[in-house]
């Protein structure tokens, strides 16, 4: 029975990194997904398989505003929620993502869910499946055109209930995580009946995610991350993020995002199971003379906390 279960479990695995093997050689062409400083503990929107580490029901707001100063910056305000059911390998969770850039408008509604397979005593591999729709607009009609005096017509764009559906793996324990994930194959293009205009609603990014976390005394613990996110047509992004943990109380952090910013994190940690966060980041590019940063705000909770671990949970 043991063999079996192994062998179930081998396969399984070796099924989830064919298929996104198979999808690499279908990236899209361009880079859309919006991006986030504290991607540490905003991995459930980018990987189904994050829902059910917390080991608890829990709810995560953020709100990220880019290129502060500028007139139709990018906007992104994310819901997150995530909890386990009866059966401890299963999970469920939910993510409301209300991404704008000057007039165009994505709305998604993503289902997570996610099971959890024992790799050794202390490490475990969670699979997962993210499904929904989004809702895309963009009014044509209202941007103004250059030359003043070109008369093309253009159509509004109003896309409702359009369909996708991601996957992802996360590999963890207390101490180290890494999570490769889909989270939207499906790609669904518009096209402007009076024009050679084009427009992506959704394209399909390739993120891969990890950490680890060292014990530098009985009141420090210092956290490397990354994060890579890759589409055709566009440069490999990386963020690499160096986070310190003093007392079980509070992150603070440095982040480099190649090829376009830099930036610093902080969260503050009450009672175990209420987090606030806050990060900023300035750009290297030639509009850094233009903006007044990038700033994200995020909080979450923890309601029943299950998990045996260390506590505070570490990503």
């Amino acid at each position: 029975m043991k063999n079996k279960m192994k062998n179930f479990k081998l396969n399984t695995i070796k099924a989830i990194g064919i298929m996104l093997l198979l999808l690499a050689a279908n990236v899209t062409r361009a880079q859309q997904d919006p991006m986030f400083t504290q991607y540490n503990f905003n991995t459930q929107t980018i990987n189904p398989a994050y829902a059910g580490t917390w080991e608890s029901m829990g709810f995560l707001v953020l709100g990220r505003y880019q290129w502060v100063g500028m007139s139709g910056g990018p906007t992104t305000y994310t819901f997150s929620m995530q909890s386990p059911t009866r059966n401890q390998n299963v999970a469920w969770g939910l993510n409301v993502v209300n991404d704008n850039i000057g007039r165009e408008k994505h709305l998604s509604l993503m289902g997570d869910y996610s099971y959890r397979l024992r790799v050794s005593d202390q490490s475990f591999l969670r699979l997962g499946l993210k499904a929904g729709i989004t809702n895309y607009s963009n009014p044509l009609n209202e941007y103004k055109q250059y030359p003043e005096d070109q008369v093309d017509t253009y159509d509004n764009i109003d896309a409702r209930y359009i369909p996708n559906f991601g996957v992802g793996a996360f590999l963890y324990s207390d101490r180290y995580y890494l999570g490769l994930s889909v989270p939207k194959i499906l790609q669904t293009t518009f096209n402007n009946k009076y024009s050679n205009y084009s427009s992506y609603a959704e394209m399909r990014h390739f993120f891969l995610i990890g950490g680890y976390v060292f014990n530098l005394s009985h009141d420090l613990k210092f956290k490397p991350t990354f994060l890579t996110k890759v589409a055709a047509g566009a440069p490999v992004e990386l963020d690499l993020t160096a986070n310190f943990l003093i007392m079980d109380k509070i992150w603070f952090g440095a982040m480099y995002r190649t090829g376009d910013s830099y930036g610093f994190l902080t969260q503050w940690i009450f009672d175990k199971k209420l987090r606030i966060g806050y990060a900023v980041d300035f750009t290297t590019t030639k509009l850094r003379g233009y903006t007044n940063g990038t700033h994200e705000l995020m909080v979450s909770y923890e309601i029943g906390v299950r998990r045996k671990w260390s506590t505070p949970r570490m990503f």
